[in-house]
């Protein structure tokens, strides 16, 4: 298998204290996103889900090398250590990466897609059927969401961000600049080059099953959904957002904006598994016949006429789970605020944070702003 990697070295003059110390930092700065370091010496390495990052501390300059087996997988490293490096460093440092560095049109994890068809499965959840070229990358279960880039309406031919020599994107003007939303990819079939999207059409595109990627409180996902006609182009990338790890009891647990995800875990769960699946929807009209694992209990809560404010809550908090917590996986993903109460509701009962995922979709009221006109 190819390996991919590129390198890149700070020298001691641009940095705010000795190599070591700024090694000691990325390290420190990597803890929060799972990445642990071995210390070998003068190299730090970890190896993540990316790829694999090796610090070498010299006396004249901190050198980092990414290495990864997806060229794609690559870049998205190379741009997420710039960031950590830039937080050292400062906004205006210029990072130089030499190796498999890619400054072409487009990112080697992009792709254009088309609609091809468009069909309601409920009153509010909308089915869209893309084609594509090359969509391999995509057909896998450990990686569930891709970002969908939609042009402003009206937009024959697209901008798309383009990989910068630093690994960062380089976006488009703000006028041709595609709105970002994160969807579940519901079905991909790579052999026929097509794909479903599942869009929950709510009046708020934070409530539409995409998740915020910059334009929160604004609508680009719904209006994208409700506008989309055969032909239509945008772009895509990832794949992004991880799944269920194997156990021996599985807790899913969402609102109609996890329903694609949830949906489609438990099509790929083994014939074997067992938990309990949550759903809570609107009413009666949202669901939608699962295929799921005989073991698997599928229940649809209802907030019209709930008497509860958040019956997925309430319903989580009552549910009886097995009594050894270290072999089941929970999967969580709903509002900001519910999700911050499942989250802690869980932990309390004894799931480490390694057989949880815990995620928000979406947000029911924006947050606070500080004085200085900073999110809180």
């Amino acid at each position: 298998m190819t390996r991919f990697l590129c390198d890149t070295a700070i020298p001691q003059n641009l940095l705010p204290g000795t190599p070591a110390a700024a090694a000691d930092w990325l390290v420190a700065a990597s803890e929060p996103y799972g990445l642990t370091f071995t210390r070998d010496g003068d190299r730090r390495t970890t190896d993540g889900p990316f790829g694999r990052l090796t610090l070498t501390v010299g006396t004249d300059a901190l050198r980092l090398r990414a290495e990864s087996d997806d060229r794609g997988l690559l870049e998205r490293f190379r741009g997420s250590i710039t960031e950590q490096l830039l937080g050292l460093l400062g906004e205006d440092a210029a990072i130089v990466w030499t190796g498999d560095v890619e400054t072409g049109a487009l990112f080697a994890d992009f792709r254009e897609i088309r609609v091809t068809a468009v069909r309601d499965l409920t009153p509010r959840l909308r089915r869209i059927t893309f084609r594509g070229r090359d969509l391999g990358r995509f057909a896998t279960s450990d990686n569930l969401h891709v970002r969908l880039y939609l042009p402003p309406p009206g937009l024959e031919v697209p901008s798309w961000p383009r990989p910068g020599p630093d690994g960062r994107p380089v976006l488009p003007d703000p006028e041709r600049r595609p709105a970002v939303r994160y969807y579940t990819l519901r079905r991909v079939d790579a052999d026929a080059g097509e794909l479903d999207i599942d869009v929950v059409l709510h009046e708020d595109d934070r409530h539409d099953g995409g998740h915020d990627d910059g334009h929160s409180g604004e609508a680009p996902g719904a209006d994208f959904a409700r506008r989309a006609r055969p032909g239509d182009l945008c772009g895509m990338s990832g794949p992004y957002g991880l799944g269920v790890s194997p156990a021996s009891w599985y807790l899913l647990a969402g609102d109609e904006t996890a329903l694609p995800a949830i949906a489609r875990i438990l099509e790929e769960l083994p014939d074997d598994a067992r938990g309990t699946a949550l759903i809570e929807v609107e009413d009666a009209a949202d669901e939608l016949p699962l295929r799921a694992p005989a073991g698997i209990a599928v229940r649809w809560l209802h907030r019209r006429n709930a008497e509860t404010a958040s019956p997925l809550v309430e319903t989580v908090r009552a549910l009886t789970l097995p009594a050894d917590s270290a072999t089941l996986f929970a999967w969580v993903a709903c509002e900001f605020d519910d999700l911050a109460r499942l989250r802690e509701h869980l932990r309390g009962r004894g799931i480490d944070r390694n057989r949880m995922l815990a995620v928000a979709y979406w947000r029911r009221t924006p947050p606070a702003t500080s004085a200085n006109g900073t999110s809180a």
